[in-house]
C-alpha cells in the first residue's frame, strides 16, 4: 500500500483556527511575560519580552526578564532610567543595539505617549526599535488586534503546513499571507501565541511530534513526508574571519577599561582597550595599537586566543597583559574599575572572555 493511501482524508481547512485555539487552551506554556487565560496582557511585559526574545532563546531570556521587571516594573520607570544602567543590566544577553533601542523606546513612550503604548500596529511601528514583526506581536497579544506576527516558530509551522517551496527570505511574504489564514474571528493574540507554542514544542526543527499536532491531518509537508525540510533556506554565507588584540591592564586590584562608541557594533558597551578587528590583521599590527601607558615597556602575550562569533563574522583576539604602578593615570577616554565589581559593568560576552583569559579567571 502506498504512503498516499494511508493518509487520512484532509480536514476542512476552515476549522484550523478553532483547532489551534482548542489545542492552545489545553497546552499553553506558562511564561513569565504571558497573561493567564482570560486575563488582559500587560503591553509593557509583552514589549519587553518581544525585544529580549529577538534572536535569543526563552531559556536565556527568562532571568533577564525577571531582573528588568524587578528593577523597572513599568515603562515609566524604564524611561526614567539611564542608558548606562540599562546596558549594565542587559550585559550578556547579546545584540546590544536592542538594549539601546529598548531604552529609547521607553523614553519615547514616556515623553510622547504619557507612559501608555500605542494600541495599533502603525502607532507601535513609529517607536524606536519596533519593526513590523514586533509591532504585530504587541498589537495582537496586548491589544487583540486582528493581525498575525510571524516569528521563526510560526515560519516553520506555516511553511510545513502549506509546503511553501520558496527559500527564506524570499518565502517571508507568502508565509505571512498564509499565516493570516490561521486567525479566527477573535482571540488574535491567543492564535499567535498558539502558533508560537506549536513551533516551540511540537513542530520543532528536527523530529517534529506530528502525531500530537492539532493540524496534522491537513499538513501538506507531513502528507509529502518531507516536513523536516521546511522552511527552505538559502545557503548561509559565513563572514570572513577578523583578528585583533585585547589589552588587559591591571593597577593593583583595578582594570583599565573604556566605553565603545554609542553607534555601531556593541555600541555603548564597556571593553578593555583593543586594536581594530580586521580581516588578515597580523599580530604585530594589532600590538602596535596598544594603549600608551607610563611604565609599560613590554606586553606579555597570553597563550592561545579568544574566539567569538558575531552574526556576520567570526573573531579571534590575541590577549596581552601588563601591570602598572599605583597611581598610574588612565589614558584619555579610559578609566580604572575595581576587578571585584566587574560583574556590574556592561561588558559584552566577547570582552568577558578576553578579561577571563587575561586575568586567568
Amino acid at each position: 500500500m502506498s504512503r498516499a493511501t494511508k493518509q487520512k482524508p484532509l480536514q476542512d481547512a476552515a476549522d484550523r483556527p478553532a483547532r489551534l485555539l482548542a489545542w492552545y487552551d489545553r497546552h499553553r506554556r506558562r511564561l513569565p511575560w504571558r497573561a493567564e487565560a482570560g486575563e488582559r496582557a500587560d503591553p509593557y511585559r509583552v514589549w519587553l519580552s518581544e525585544i529580549m526574545l529577538q534572536q535569543t532563546t526563552v531559556r536565556a531570556v527568562g532571568p533577564y526578564f525577571e531582573k528588568f521587571l524587578s528593577r523597572w516594573p513599568d515603562v515609566t520607570a524604564l524611561g526614567r532610567a539611564s542608558l548606562d544602567d540599562v546596558l549594565r543590566m542587559w550585559a550578556g544577553l547579546g545584540y546590544y543595539s536592542r538594549a539601546r533601542n529598548l531604552h529609547a523606546c521607553a523614553v519615547a513612550v514616556l515623553n510622547n505617549h504619557g507612559g501608555a503604548f500605542p494600541d495599533t500596529e502603525d502607532g507601535l511601528r513609529a517607536l524606536p526599535g519596533i519593526g513590523p514583526y514586533t509591532a504585530a506581536a504587541i498589537a495582537a497579544i496586548a491589544f487583540d488586534r486582528r493581525t498575525m506576527p510571524v516569528d521563526g516558530n510560526i515560519e516553520r509551522v506555516v511553511s510545513r503546513l502549506y509546503a511553501i517551496e520558496e527559500a527564506l527570505p524570499q518565502a517571508k511574504p507568502p508565509i505571512k499571507k498564509m499565516a493570516a489564514t490561521l486567525l479566527g474571528p477573535s482571540r488574535a493574540g491567543d492564535s499567535a501565541q498558539a502558533l508560537m507554542d506549536l513551533g516551540a514544542t511540537i513542530c520543532t526543527p528536527k523530529k517534529p511530534a506530528c502525531a500530537l499536532c492539532p493540524l496534522n491531518d491537513d499538513c501538506a509537508g507531513r502528507a509529502r513526508g518531507d516536513q523536516e525540510t521546511f522552511p527552505r533556506k538559502a545557503p548561509k554565507k559565513s563572514g570572513t574571519l577578523r583578528r585583533g588584540a585585547a589589552f588587559v591592564v591591571t593597577r593593583g586590584g583595578e582594570l583599565l577599561v573604556r566605553s565603545r562608541p554609542d553607534k555601531g557594533l556593541l555600541g555603548g558597551m564597556t571593553e578593555v582597550p583593543g586594536s581594530q578587528w580586521l580581516a588578515g590583521q597580523q599580530d604585530a599590527a594589532a600590538l602596535a595599537q596598544a594603549p600608551e601607558l607610563k611604565g609599560v615597556t613590554r606586553w606579555h602575550r597570553k597563550t592561545g586566543v579568544v574566539t567569538h562569533v558575531f552574526t556576520h563574522f567570526p573573531l579571534e583576539l590575541v590577549v596581552y597583559t601588563a601591570s602598572v604602578p599605583p597611581r598610574t593615570r588612565a589614558p584619555e577616554g579610559m578609566r580604572w574599575v575595581p576587578v571585584a565589581t566587574l560583574d556590574g559593568e556592561a561588558f559584552p560576552n566577547v570582552m568577558r572572555k578576553a578579561i577571563a583569559h587575561g586575568l586567568d579567571l
